[in-house]
């Protein structure tokens, strides 16, 4: 059945507010409509305030500014015990790489402000995050800025990072189940994630639990890559069963 206006609207705007970017070719798909009628939609959306509207597709209003007001946040409150769980596995000394995203920079508002580490990222917003804190050291890699997500990404970028070798990586995530692994809608972005999580002794996953069990067209790495997930879930809850099956911790 398909849906009607209304519907497509609705479902559009949770993927946005899910994903920050949806494709007009997956909308197509999932929706079961003409790419003609999602961009209708998307066009309708953006005339509205709702999305941006951009070539193959649209992102949310968020990414028009580099500071992201709470009020801007999807699922802010998940978010925020998302990263009171990973800021305990961050030890004074240790070198951090961070990608971008709204629960990176929940992360990086409630990091100890005794805290003496150095964080390693090309993301424009958790750097201006992280310049507020007192102790930290902040390592920027540079390259192109990708618009879309606010994060430098390119080949010099990928090239830098494969010189760290960073203690802890922490990645915020798009989607993640157990046979597509952790995947992406975005090319320049997931080459960039692949690096990362190659030039890091452990892989953490930080994603809010609607997350858990989808997938996007790209693949960054297999779940047997990660070493930590955590979700704003009690840790021994059952969605999250099969990947401590996996081996994988849970927080």
């Amino acid at each position: 059945m398909l849906m009607l206006k209304r519907e497509r609207h609705a479902y559009i705007l949770h993927q946005v507010n899910l994903h920050n970017k949806v494709l007009s070719s997956n909308l197509s798909v999932d929706i079961n409509v003409s790419e003609d009628t999602i961009r209708r939609d998307l066009q309708e959306l953006s005339d509205s305030g709702k999305v941006i509207k951009v070539h193959g597709g649209a992102l949310s209003p968020s990414f028009n500014e580099v500071y992201y007001s709470p009020t801007q946040v999807y699922s802010r409150s998940q978010k925020k015990i998302i990263a009171q769980k990973a800021v305990s596995l961050i030890q004074d000394g240790m070198f951090v790489l961070t990608g971008g995203g709204s629960t990176i920079l929940e992360l990086a508002r409630v990091l100890p402000p005794q805290l003496k580490a150095t964080f390693i990222t090309g993301s424009i917003p958790a750097v201006v995050e992280y310049m507020h804190h007192p102790t930290i050291e902040v390592i920027v890699i540079g390259d192109k800025v990708s618009k879309s997500s606010k994060i430098t990404v390119g080949g010099e970028a990928v090239d830098k990072i494969r010189q760290i070798k960073a203690d802890l990586c922490f990645l915020g995530i798009n989607a993640i189940d157990i046979e597509h692994g952790i995947t992406d809608n975005d090319w320049d972005v997931v080459q960039l994630k692949k690096a990362m999580i190659e030039s890091s002794q452990k892989v953490i996953c930080l994603t809010i639990a609607e997350k858990i069990n989808s997938f996007q067209p790209i693949q960054i790495c297999t779940v047997s890559q990660v070493d930590t997930i955590i979700t704003e879930l009690p840790k021994d809850d059952k969605k999250m069963q099969p990947y401590r099956q996996m081996g994988i911790e849970i927080l």
